[in-house]
């Protein structure tokens, strides 16, 4: 049953409502993982309206950094997102190797699970080079975390505009 599905695109692009349907398609009472952290109350407001629209079939988990806490064997889950999962690591110590290092070992610990996983992910490096240090290395942290998710994945779907778009 093991399976690893990637979807990824730009923001407001249609990644994580492709992925509750996926999900949905594939069991009728699936994981929700929600990597954010709650950082302002606008952001409090928006994570409030996603768990809203999510239904009661849904087993909602909060989890910032330690995906491999939760046992999900045999079931399906929509980690959502990798983006604010990596922006976990990366503003605790600031350092993209030793970041990319524990988010790859934290992945492999997870995944180590017989489950269907749902990544959803952000295209964050599609535009022009940010002027800003941080920000740079950020974009390389996500975009080698995005690799190493696609390269271990069975299936990566592209959001474009709300169409999927078969990549892997």
């Amino acid at each position: 049953m093991k399976k690893i599905i990637l979807v990824t695109g730009g923001q407001r692009s249609g990644k994580s409502g492709y992925a509750e349907k996926l999900a949905h398609r594939l069991t009728g009472s699936p994981v929700y993982i929600a990597t954010a952290r709650v950082w302002d109350e606008e952001f409090r407001r928006r994570v409030e309206h996603h768990r809203q629209n999510r239904g009661a079939e849904w087993t909602n988990i909060e989890e910032e950094k330690l995906l491999s806490r939760h046992d999900i064997s045999g079931r399906v889950a929509v980690i959502d997102c990798v983006t604010l999962w990596c922006t976990n690591f990366f503003m605790e110590q600031n350092d993209v190797r030793l970041a990319l290092e524990e988010i790859k070992a934290e992945f492999d610990r997870f995944t180590a699970q017989d489950a269907t996983f749902i990544f959803v992910t952000n295209e964050i490096g599609q535009g022009g080079v940010s002027p800003n240090r941080l920000q740079r290395q950020f974009t390389d942290l996500q975009g080698w975390t995005n690799q190493y998710i696609a390269s271990k994945a069975d299936e990566v779907i592209l959001m474009v505009s709300g169409i999927p778009v078969k990549i892997k």
